[in-house]
């Protein structure tokens, strides 16, 4: 019997066909996941993507020009946002691993925890790190850009730095374990 004659054959063979797009675990997010449990996620470029409530057993990335605004999520792994419009952690988030933004505009981690490291280097909107416990380091480097760097009311368990940052970051009641360095001292 021929693929033509049999569609379930036809199916089979078609499926065969046809290239793999992303990768099986990787899910893209475009609009809104709510209450579920997905593996590693990925923000397309220029796409939004609201969290609220999800657990991702893995890590989240966000891409050129793309928006997570990720609210009491549950991260395995990391969130990395590079030249992402805006990387948002916020109101009950746990991330295991590091929050990163790099080369993009805005970016938040507020009222979160992190098991790592906070890092945000090269960006240019508003950077706010606010009521947080991070178990790692906090450091922002060479941010400017119009927006205002703020660092308030934190537990951080390693190193606040701060350097080249223009305007220099402001904020003030952290709490930190390690140093409190360059522009971020008085913090």
């Amino acid at each position: 019997m021929s693929a033509l004659t049999c569609p379930v054959l036809a199916l089979a063979t078609l499926a065969v066909a046809l290239p793999a797009t992303a990768s099986a675990d990787e899910r893209p997010c475009r609009g809104a996941i709510g209450n579920k449990t997905v593996d590693d996620l990925r923000v397309p470029k220029g796409a939004t993507c609201k969290l609220t409530g999800t657990t991702v057993k893995g890590n989240i990335k966000v891409k050129r020009a793309a928006v997570l605004v990720a609210r009491d999520v549950r991260v395995d792994g990391n969130v990395q946002g590079e030249n992402a419009k805006r990387v948002n952690v916020v109101q009950g988030s746990r991330v295991e691993g590091d929050v990163q933004a790099f080369s993009g505009r805005a970016a938040k981690v507020s009222g979160s925890d992190v098991g790592g490291n906070v890092q945000f280097d090269g960006n240019r909107g508003a950077l706010r790190v606010l009521n947080a416990r991070v178990d790692g380091d906090v450091q922002l480097f060479e941010n400017g850009g119009d927006g205002v760097k703020r660092i308030r009311g934190n537990r951080i368990d390693g190193n606040l730095q701060c350097k080249e940052n223009e305007p220099a970051p402001t904020g003030g009641n952290n709490v930190v374990t390690g140093n409190k360095e360059d522009q971020c001292s008085g913090l």
